[in-house]
């Protein structure tokens, strides 16, 4: 895109102030690396749980000079800059991508549905990259922002546009048909996604037909049934190909073969116009043998044939369609390096996020890309590759390894126009396997990078610290989602601190810890000095408390720029003495008031010489204060908790009388933040349901951030009369089909989920523990099931959740999470 800013203004009607310049760039997301700045314009957006205008100044020191802000917005300190005021900033960049959508020339594929959006997208992508030059949707950008910053970030040049587009309340479709307005469209399905914000399913269908108003051809499945009902009910003017099992489909479902994971699929074409040119029946494989990837073929199939495409590549392509890998993941590597395997799809947009991913990991100053071929219809290979080396030089990138033919061909890009200080290329992957010294790689963040059929699985193999094969898979989407909860609670201005002890109640440390500094939370809590120290040495430079503190490590503490909670004259004292003595003047501390709970903290009586120490003392200031609630999830103690708040505010202003300055409270933990929203103060700590547990009121409202998963190893059959496992408590009264899983207590599995009382789930069903849990194995039922050797295993999920194992074995999810053992392999993923 490139418009003058005063077209811009006069698009979204409002008033600009300062230089009409060339804008080439729009962004949101203050985070985001922005190459030319002088052409990029910020659109700060006011949501939910985060306002754009907040990081207008921060953008301003950092060099951006442009922005669309809103009426209520102070312009004091960019008043010399260009901005543009509108009423509505997301209205804004809605209406600068709908002008920027009128100017396509190229044909406009909608895609909308309950699931399966992202998958059939990228599938027609793979199935037609060979003969067109495209424009997609990076990864999921479905929303009210991610459609506007799609169609921002489109090729003039493209002749195909394929683009999804995903609703939750009602009225938000109209507005993205404004900007999409398709000229095909496909509906992938409909289900019970976000159906809590629709009146009933016949509305939530209706409100996304809204995207196809003005298209021209409708393509879906009519065998929703109350799809198809409204469709037919409805008043529009597109025309419709309908696929199915019914006579009256275009596209009719003969029969449907799988065999070894693969799927024939025969189909009889009923389209007069489409029988002539592809013949009565067509016959079509996918190497999957599941429902939904059937469905995604279908709907492929369906667009492909109506766009005339060679039935002959057609059926080539998807009897080799790759599966959509849509997430990121962020892997331990070799030589303490971090791998970021990123094979969702690969392009030059796709591969600015990528990118922007890997700025924000901060544990590794040293960072390098191994990138494949961009496997796109590109017409001059060099301008290619020329903007890749500019994306790469304006990054920071430590080392750049290109694989791949036209990487080759275009190494000069790289090696002239660019001061990486380390550049190499290979034809293929096997070659760059072959040469590869792996102890060249240390202390470093990998991103791979790659399409398809470069199969850099094998380098993320390569690279990555082998373990067994039970793995914690820690979802970051949920985490961000759940933060954005609890945030959505607090009232404005109200800090948050996370907490992150016990590497984040066993999720995870650094990687937990730079995503939450990404996100902007205000402190991190560890609890012993040795885990601040490690946050520090993986890049986390904003405030860290210390709950456990010991007089033997505050030199380390200040050391590594770690702030203590102070819990006792003595432990302040101690503090003063080894701060004094390093010349330390002004040093945070956080006061730690015992309102109840009878572990740590100053008592009210104790509240006399703490003040005279803090009013005399010029070496340490107060940052905050604060307290531990003891039951704020039991609604049977709400009288002690009203009581615990009512002490902290007393012993807060005798504090704040006592010393002559004001200080930060905080009480609320995550349960307090839900029920107590009367006590949030200036601060909040969020804990448990930051990771996905909560209390029975919001367990809903949060995201299952763990999944425990393993696999099955070895399956016997043991006869009756037979025994499984230490003790023989594992009595086998029938025959069995016993499933060996190598997850043990070793591994944080706890021994009284043996012998039945705890469960796996293979393959969506459960599996009863069978005998004692062994050391690094357990046993499983799996009698009767379709399961074999590898098959994956849940753990801990959905089912069997964090609940019911705590249940199970008399606990807390607490101990359930933080007991999973260090040597399970942690594997972070990003959708």
């Amino acid at each position: 895109m490139q418009y003058k800013l005063s077209v811009i203004s006069d698009i979204v009607e409002g008033i600009r102030l300062g230089d009409d310049v060339i804008i080439n760039h729009v962004f949101v997301d203050s985070r985001n690396r922005v190459e030319r700045m002088e052409a990029a314009l910020f659109v700060a957006i006011r949501g939910e749980r985060h306002d754009g205008h907040d990081y207008v100044g921060e953008l301003y020191a950092k060099g951006i000079r442009n922005f669309i802000v809103d009426r209520d917005f102070s312009l004091e300190n960019i008043r010399e800059e260009n901005v543009v005021i509108v009423e509505n900033t997301l209205k804004a960049i809605q209406d600068i991508a709908a002008d920027c959508r009128d100017s396509f020339s190229f044909p406009v594929l909608g895609i909308t549905g309950s699931n399966g959006k992202t998958c059939v997208k990228e599938w027609i992508y793979q199935i037609f990259q060979s003969a067109e030059t495209i424009s997609r949707s990076p990864k999921s950008y479905n929303s009210q922002t991610g459609v506007p910053l799609s169609i921002l970030l489109s090729d003039s040049a493209s002749t195909l546009g394929i683009f999804e587009a995903g609703i939750s309340l009602p009225g938000e479709m109209s507005r993205l048909e404004k900007i999409l307005h398709p000229d095909t469209g496909i509906f992938t399905n409909i289900g019970d996604a976000h159906q809590e914000n629709f009146r009933d399913i016949g509305q939530k269908i209706n409100e996304k037909l809204q995207l196809f108003r003005k298209s021209e051809l409708l393509i879906y499945c009519s065998d929703y049934t109350a799809l198809h009902r409204a469709v037919s009910e409805s008043q529009h003017e597109y025309s419709t190909f309908t696929w199915g099992h019914g006579d009256e489909c275009k596209l009719k479902i003969l029969d449907k073969t799988c065999i070894q994971n693969r799927t024939v699929l025969k189909i009889r074409i009923n389209d007069s116009k489409l029988k002539e040119r592809y013949g009565n029946e067509q016959e079509f494989e996918i190497p999957f043998s599941d429902s939904a990837s059937m469905e995604n073929a279908m709907h492929c199939i369906a667009f492909a044939l109506t766009k005339g495409f060679d039935i002959s590549l057609l059926k080539a392509s998807l009897a080799n369609i790759a599966p959509v890998a849509m997430r990121l993941e962020l892997k331990e590597g070799i030589n303490r390096c971090t791998i970021i395997n990123d094979s969702y799809n690969s392009d030059i947009n796709s591969l600015t996020i990528a990118l922007d991913f890997l700025d924000g990991l901060t544990q590794h100053e040293r960072k390098t890309l191994i990138l494949s071929d961009i496997m796109q219809s590109e017409s001059d290979e060099g301008k290619l590759y020329r903007q890749v080396s500019k994306l790469l030089q304006s990054r920071g990138i430590s080392r750049f390894t290109g694989i791949g033919e036209a990487l080759e061909r275009n190494s000069a890009c790289f090696i002239e126009n660019t001061d990486i200080p380390d550049c190499s290329f290979y034809r293929d992957t096997d070659k760059f396997l072959k040469r590869c010294n792996k102890a060249g790689f240390s202390n470093e963040a990998v991103l791979l990078k790659g399409s398809r059929q470069f199969r850099f699985e094998k380098i993320s193999r390569l690279l990555e610290v082998q373990v067994h094969q039970t793995v914690l898979e820690v979802n970051m989407n949920a985490l961000v989602d759940n933060l954005n909860y609890f945030r959505s609670k607090l009232n404005e201005g109200v800090k948050l601190m996370a907490m992150v002890k016990a590497s984040s109640y066993g999720l995870g440390s650094s990687e937990i810890a730079a995503l939450l500094q990404y996100h902007r939370v205000d402190y991190l809590a560890v609890a012993y000095v040795d885990e601040g120290v490690g946050l520090r040495e993986n890049g986390i430079t904003m405030p860290v408390v210390v709950l456990n503190t010991e007089p033997d490590n505050f030199d380390i503490m200040i050391e590594y720029r770690l702030e203590p909670e102070i819990y006792s004259i003595n432990s302040l004292l101690s503090f003063l003495k080894t701060a004094s003595g390093m010349g330390i003047s002004s040093y945070p501390v956080h006061i730690k008031a015992d309102t109840g709970m009878h572990r740590l903290g100053f008592a009210e009586n104790d509240l006399p010489e703490l003040c005279r120490i803090l009013k005399n003392s010029q070496t340490v200031k107060a940052a905050s204060v604060f307290s531990h609630l003891v039951a704020s999830e039991d609604s049977r103690h709400d009288g002690f908790t009203v009581l615990q708040i009512e002490r902290f505010k007393i012993f807060c202003r005798l504090l704040e009388q006592g010393i002559g300055y004001p200080f930060i409270k905080h009480i609320l933990n995550s349960s307090g933040i839900e029920r107590f929203p009367d006590a949030q103060f200036d601060m909040t700590r969020l804990g448990i349901g930051l990771y996905g547990v909560g209390i029975d009121a919001n367990r809903n409202c949060l995201a299952r951030v763990g999944t425990l998963s393993s696999a099955i190893v070895q399956i016997k059959q043991v006869g009756e009369g037979e025994t499984v496992g230490y003790g023989r408590h594992g009595k086998v009264t029938s025959p069995k089909t016993i499933a060996t899983i190598p997850i043990g207590y070793a591994d944080g599995l706890n021994r009284k989920l043996g012998n039945g009382k705890g469960y796996f789930t293979v393959n969506g069903k459960p599996a009863p523990i069978t005998g004692n849990i062994c050391m690094d194995s357990c046993m499983i039922d799996i009698t009767g099931m379709d399961a074999g050797e590898g098959d994956r295993v849940i753990v801990m999920g959905d089912a069997p959740s964090v609940y019911e194992i705590a249940d199970a074995t008399d606990t807390i999810p607490y101990e359930i999470l933080t007991g999973i053992s260090q040597r399970v392999k942690r594997v972070y993923v990003s959708l």
